[in-house]
């Protein structure tokens, strides 16, 4: 499906994107970078695995953290994006925000705890909250196939391999994930909605969050694409 040529920002556009497991959020994250190629994806998760693999510092931390059986404290999160953000040149020495800081984060964050120290750090100016209908979810997620090595996603009703169960780029065979049953995206969801209730009253408060609802990614994409368009085009 063709959403039209490539725009141009013309201000500043930090972004996340909420809503419950299945939604689409990775979906709408290509598309948005595809279309606004100023927007980089900035994915909480492959830095701290990035920075254990390369056993900085903080990747110590991560490690250390994690073989201790402990989360990761979010303090170690934020110094991770803080890094990123500095290895970019969007967190100038001053301490103020470069106005090329354009991305989709990732990951994080996931509480309003969270959210007030990413508000100090770099203040997030568009958060979308995205509102599928859960019925609808549970069926894409039965219909949902991977490439695990990849991470490339397919769906056999709306997104299907060009070859049944095969990569489209490897031809390799196609597996569900373990997680992708019933019972546990129903205690996924339970999680998701006991955490982003306050997320999302945060941001709600600043007057950066907008709502869209639809019962596929493609119904989503456009009125997402417009609404940013109107804000930072």
């Amino acid at each position: 499906m063709s959403f039209g040529p490539p725009r141009q920002l013309k201000k500043a556009a930090r972004v996340i994107l909420v809503g419950a497991p299945g939604v689409g959020k990775g979906t709408q994250t290509e598309r948005l970078l595809d279309k606004f190629p100023q927007l980089a994806s900035i994915s909480s998760g492959d830095l701290l695995r990035e920075n254990v693999r390369d056993k900085t510092q903080l990747g110590l931390k991560v490690e250390s953290a994690i073989q201790s059986g402990n989360l990761v404290p979010d303090s170690t999160i934020l110094d991770l994006i803080s890094s990123e953000f500095k290895s970019r040149g969007w967190l100038l020495n001053n301490g103020s925000v470069s106005p090329t800081a354009s991305f989709i984060l990732d990951g994080f964050p996931r509480t309003a705890a969270q959210a007030a120290s990413l508000d100090a750090l770099i203040p997030v100016n568009f958060v979308v909250q995205l509102l599928t209908p859960p019925s609808v979810i549970l069926s894409r997620i039965a219909s949902r196939w991977i490439h695990e090595p990849s991470g490339r996603v397919y769906n056999t009703t709306f997104h299907a391999p060009k070859v049944p169960y095969k990569d489209d780029v490897t031809g390799e065979p196609l597996t569900q994930r373990k997680d992708d049953s019933i019972d546990t995206w129903k205690q996924r969801l339970q999680k998701f909605e006991d955490t982003s209730k306050t997320l999302l009253q945060h941001y709600d408060a600043k007057g950066v969050l907008w709502r869209v609802e639809g019962n596929t990614s493609d119904e989503i994409t456009p009125k997402l694409f417009a609404e940013i368009e109107k804000r930072f085009c």
